[in-house]
């Protein structure tokens, strides 16, 4: 079966041909380097282990997606995420672009603003935290910069103004990408960030023109896209967008969500975009407030190519890539603790569980990270290329 996988087979993203169809996951990772001063770049900016990690899963990997990457300090606020904000994190970010290039694949730089997910302590400059309303996240805790846990904060309703000025800080990020070599750029609009608590309605009680009805509540998410063109930095089809109408990660999920984002698909398909990437699975944490939209409701209203994510293994993403559901497919856990996916889905090889949890995000550096082993082949078991070179000789000779 493995050599007929529809998975494994090339496809044109963004006027660029990629090997397969196995896509990274944007995960945050959090292997910056640490430093005492929480608010010291350093603790920004990407390191030679991170350059690392993305190098062994561009081996043959196809499309690779960054780690949510901080576009502004108001969006800022985990600890040893990188930023794309400085010349130096431009430097940075172009060592891992270049090792990911080498190795033949292609990346995507993940923006990313976390709106009342952070905390005021990571903005020295404002002192608050932003959101569409002020509606404070429940159900959990946030973190300080000093690593303390805390009650979420109140965020402060943006004005016009600074709105204005967030969707120019994506457009300045998406320029330091491609500056840093990156092929495209990923909005990341899901999981209960600034973009996701626009579109919707449990988070967005505005009565201005960025709150109320579905047009309006898209909005911003619009304004970023046409700014990030306009910018010359990335044409539309190197500009992808990440939707989770299901999820309840951030405290989300909104009653309209089974005619909201299948309404944002459809205003997105007038872009032309290199993907939309849909979390449509529910392993993530589901919200039950409406039904699930799934990426064959996206399909329905979107022509171009959908990335499905979310708990997905080789034999669903291959059901759903055949359905005519989805295009890509993306794999987070697994491509945590599997370096080489993709040559395992190839050869039938076994697939290791997930990364677990405690390794995720700490400051473990290397453990649980780039320490993942690359299968090595019992004696006498080869890979499905080795034998099909070997076929390849015998039929010339």
């Amino acid at each position: 079966m493995s050599q007929d996988l529809q998975l494994l087979q090339p496809l044109t993203v963004g006027g660029q041909q990629i090997r397969n169809r196995v896509c990274l996951a944007p995960m945050t990772r959090a292997r910056c380097t640490p430093t005492e001063d929480p608010l010291d770049p350093t603790n920004a900016t990407p390191n030679d282990l991170m350059a690392e990690y993305y190098e062994q899963r561009a081996a043959s990997g196809g499309l690779l997606i960054t780690e949510a990457t901080a576009i502004s300090e108001m969006g800022s606020g985990w600890l040893n995420a990188p930023h794309i904000r400085t010349a130096e994190e431009v430097a940075a970010w172009k060592t891992i672009v270049d090792r990911v290039h080498a190795k033949g694949s292609v990346i995507y730089l993940q923006l990313w603003h976390m709106g009342r997910q952070t905390h005021s302590s990571f903005h020295p400059a404002t002192g608050k935290i932003a959101a569409p309303s002020a509606i404070k996240m429940g159900g959990g805790q946030t973190k300080t910069a000093a690593k303390e846990h805390v009650e979420p904060e109140t965020p402060t309703a943006m004005t016009v103004e600074e709105i204005r000025t967030t969707v120019a800080d994506y457009a300045a990020a998406a320029k330091l990408a491609a500056e840093a070599g990156f092929d495209g750029v990923e909005v990341h609009s899901a999981n209960g960030y600034l973009l996701d608590t626009f579109l919707q309605s449990g988070t967005n009680t505005r009565t201005d023109a960025y709150g109320g009805s579905p047009e309006n509540r898209f909005r911003m998410l619009k304004e970023v896209l046409e700014a990030i063109i306009a910018s010359g930095a990335f044409p539309a089809n190197r500009v992808a967008v990440r939707l989770s109408p299901n999820g309840a990660f951030g405290d989300m999920g909104s009653e309209d969500n089974d005619t909201m984002f299948p309404y944002v698909a459809e205003q997105l398909n007038a872009y032309g975009l290199a993907y939309l990437h849909v979390m449509d699975g529910l392993g993530f944490g589901y919200h039950q407030k409406c039904r699930a939209v799934t990426c064959a409701d996206i399909r329905g209203v979107y022509d171009g190519l959908i990335m499905a994510n979310v708990g997905l293994t080789r034999d669903t993403a291959e059901g759903m890539i055949r359905s005519g559901a989805v295009d890509l497919a993306c794999f987070g856990r697994i491509y945590m603790s599997n370096p080489d996916l993709v040559e395992r889905f190839a050869n039938d090889w076994p697939v290791e569980e997930g990364a677990p949890y405690e390794t995720w995000w700490g400051e473990t550096a290397e453990k649980g990270y780039t320490d993942w082993p690359f299968y090595q082949p019992k004696d006498g078991e080869k890979s499905k290329k080795e034998e099909e070179e070997k076929n390849d000789k015998e039929a010339k000779e």
